[in-house]
């Protein structure tokens, strides 16, 4: 059985045009919540003037119906951030650290250093509060401003948010191959994930080399919505239901509903007004039902 962390409300919905409503977004949790997945980003406690897709996280945490079994998670980039989530009473801190200064600064804000004393701090409040907390690594693989990325550096920064109870690798701008997910995987040694994007098609490859390298969890986003808004040319994650066609059919248990998954995406489409970057919920299930 393999975790899927489903990050369609947040970083699924944080590049889109369109800017849904709250409510809309916190039904999008529910039907994913009643779809079977595990974990589930709902909200982003950053500065709406620098990410308006994501205005109104309170809002949607509000709106949010608890399903026993789901566990509600939401992205925190600093203190403030981190006050505001845990105000709003979810169950999880994700908290994002650049692997090099260039994307740090972009993103963030803020030197490596000082995302890294940051995310320190927050980890220690997540401990004492008893709220689980997730520490990503983004940009692990490459940067889009400083190129291709030294593993050693990766480890290092993982080694230095130890605190956090899992840290996940994240591909970015989707510029990993198999061979080097799997490696870096295999050097954390803490409980740890991959947050992986199919910009070059290698995603569900990745995907699958960081099972083998020993992941347990897996970030995806529903429909392959997604990227990242300051990243140039970065594209969407992993589509949910692809992953999961792709897993269920390998044998790899992850306990959600892909019919369920499927709908979800259609009535995405119908609310962006556009096909989605998913394939299987054009295609259909194989063999049909």
């Amino acid at each position: 059985m393999i975790a899927i962390c489903e990050v369609g409300p947040r970083d699924g919905l944080q590049n889109e045009k369109d800017v849904l409503p709250p409510a809309t977004r916190a039904e999008l949790v529910n039907r994913l919540a009643a779809a079977g997945l595990p974990r589930v980003e709902a909200a982003s406690f950053v500065s709406a003037e620098r990410v308006p897709q994501m205005a109104g996280a309170e809002e949607v945490v509000e709106g949010i119906e608890r399903r026993d079994g789901t566990l509600y998670a939401g992205l925190a980039l600093n203190e403030k951030g981190y006050d505001r989530l845990r105000a709003a009473g979810l169950d999880e801190v994700r908290f994002a650290v650049a692997a090099t200064e260039s994307f740090s600064m972009r993103n963030a804000n803020a030197s490596v250093e000082e995302a890294v004393g940051a995310a320190t701090r927050v980890l220690a409040r997540a401990r004492e509060d008893g709220v689980r907390s997730t520490a990503t690594i983004s940009v692990a693989f490459g940067c889009p401003f400083e190129g291709p990325v030294e593993p050693a550096n990766v480890v290092e920064l993982a080694e230095q948010l130890a605190a956090a109870d899992e840290i996940v690798l994240a591909d970015t701008i989707g510029v990993a191959t198999p061979k080097q997910v799997r490696a870096l995987v295999e050097r954390i040694e803490k409980p740890v994930g991959a947050h992986l994007h199919n910009t070059r098609n290698t995603g569900f490859a990745n995907a699958y080399a960081a099972l083998e390298g020993g992941a347990t969890i897996l970030d995806s986003s529903i429909g392959g919505l997604g990227g990242c808004p300051f990243a140039p040319r970065a594209t969407g994650n992993i589509a949910t239901e692809d992953l999961v066609y792709m897993l269920e059919g390998d044998g790899v248990g992850t306990g959600v509903d892909l019919e369920g998954l499927i709908a979800i995406s259609e009535w995405l489409e119908s609310l962006l007004g556009r096909p989605l970057e998913g394939q299987v919920y054009r295609a259909g299930i194989f063999p049909a039902a």
